[in-house]
């Protein structure tokens, strides 16, 4: 339960009404962290086409390679809510429980390509540590094969994850297990 007042979609009118209809057909249904920003809808208007820019436009980086990152990022940020939504992606993607299991216990054992596991430490540095100096980490990613292009893309999953996973964690989401299969990916 959210610490703050939410329009379900039964009480939803105005402008929240086409905001909520769009997301149910473009992602199969409502989720809480939709409805937690529903007493804002401009606001949730942008932060879903923020979304969908970061998360499923052309990119050099997989589908996979997001959701890995959106994994890494709730985890090192301790968001069940957000974990848990982003590993049910993600096993779409890999069909492995057991791989994404290992993404967060031992991810040496989770099968990641060089470039992928450099994505990960990337991400899990910049969420932890964002003071530190990156150039570094970048020339990895690039020695890896990824251009900038791409580590633009990962640095954005990164800060968008970072950004979520403050807004579910502050007003107090919690992953339920029925919310969190049954989307579209």
């Amino acid at each position: 339960m959210p610490h703050i007042k939410t329009i379900n979609y039964e009480e939803a009118d105005g402008e929240l009404r086409p905001i909520y209809d769009g997301l149910i057909r473009s992602r199969g249904k409502l989720a809480e962290v939709h409805k937690i920003q529903s007493l804002n809808p401009p606001a949730l208007a942008a932060h879903m086409e923020l979304y969908k820019a970061v998360m499923f436009l052309r990119s050099p980086l997989k589908r996979y390679q997001r959701e890995m990152i959106a994994v890494v990022v709730s985890a090192a940020n301790q968001c069940a809510y957000c974990i848990a939504h982003h590993k049910e992606a993600l096993l779409f993607y890999w069909k492995s429980n057991e791989r994404v299991n290992a993404l967060l216990d031992d991810r040496g054992k989770a099968g990641l390509t060089e470039a992928e596991n450099a994505l990960c430490q990337y991400a899990e540095t910049l969420t932890l540590r964002p003071h530190e100096d990156t150039a570094s980490q970048i020339e990895v990613l690039r020695s890896r094969g990824l251009d900038d292009r791409a580590i633009l893309d990962a640095t954005q999953v990164v800060a968008y994850f970072n950004f979520v996973n403050r807004m579910v964690l502050g007003l107090g989401l919690a992953p339920e297990e029925e919310e969190v299969q049954g989307y579209n990916y």
